[in-house]
């Protein structure tokens, strides 16, 4: 039997990870970001790949993503809950108003957007059920300094998937979350740029390889319904608690 997962933010970093992953791995992957192209070429020559550009602050377009995906998948087995931003950084009195509200946009609301559309539809398909796994982040418990909106955001997504876990539990839908520190993306090599310009004398940053964070959501996703990861932490090993997330 052939698995489904869908992949918010698909296009780059973890999102990219995963979904090519599950792709090798002959899971039917909907790809969903805003960048289009780039879900083009994640999808060249993929045959199980379901290219969904939409953004996830608009619950019209997350709707029809979703909707698409089970048309062409049958179901959705997983969500993979991973759409995020980190807005420029600041003390709370310098942070501009836009970066908060579109930090809060996408990193909470787009969350609880794809994962009301997921919920919804795995609780209604024949079998009922499925996963979804939110992208936590340690930055929730141990914030980089300068950093509420992406802290304050990423701590919500705890509630978000403790009251899933919850509320799931009637309808065979399983949550879990997976709390990533230093994976080598695009947006840790730019908070990398930023420390180190900063403090030019701090050692470099630590981090890993983001195909090991890969992993670790197959791990997860692989799991049948009757368990369930409901916390996981994956981080550089050489990584302090202290001062990053």
């Amino acid at each position: 039997m052939t698995h489904s997962i869908l992949v918010t933010g698909a296009s780059s970093g973890i999102g990219r990870a995963v979904a090519e992953l599950f792709l090798g791995r002959g899971w039917t992957v909907g790809l969903l970001a805003r960048r289009a192209e780039k879900l083009v070429e994640i999808a060249a020559g993929q045959r199980r790949a379901v290219v969904l550009p939409a953004d996830v602050t608009d619950p019209a377009a997350v709707d029809a993503a979703f909707d698409h995906f089970c048309t062409e998948a049958g179901r959705i087995d997983v969500l993979f809950n991973n759409a995020g931003i980190f807005t420029p950084p600041g003390t709370i009195d310098e942070i501009a108003l836009e970066d908060w509200f579109a930090a809060v946009n996408v990193n909470l609301n787009g969350m609880f957007l794809c994962a009301r559309a997921g919920f919804a539809r795995m609780r209604h398909q024949n079998p009922r059920g499925g996963r979804i796994i939110n992208n936590g982040s340690i930055a929730a418990h141990v914030p980089r300094p300068n950093s509420v909106p992406y802290a304050a955001t990423k701590a919500a997504i705890t509630g978000l998937t403790k009251s899933l876990s919850l509320d799931g539990r009637a309808y065979d839908i399983a949550c879990g979350q997976i709390d990533i520190g230093n994976a080598r993306t695009p947006m840790v090599a730019d908070l990398a740029q930023r420390q180190a310009e900063a403090q030019p004398d701090a050692p470099p940053m630590d981090t890993f390889d983001v195909a090991d964070a890969a992993r670790s959501v197959l791990h997860m996703a692989e799991l049948p319904l009757e368990a369930n990861v409901q916390f996981m932490t994956v981080m550089a090993t050489k990584m302090p608690y202290i001062g990053r997330g």
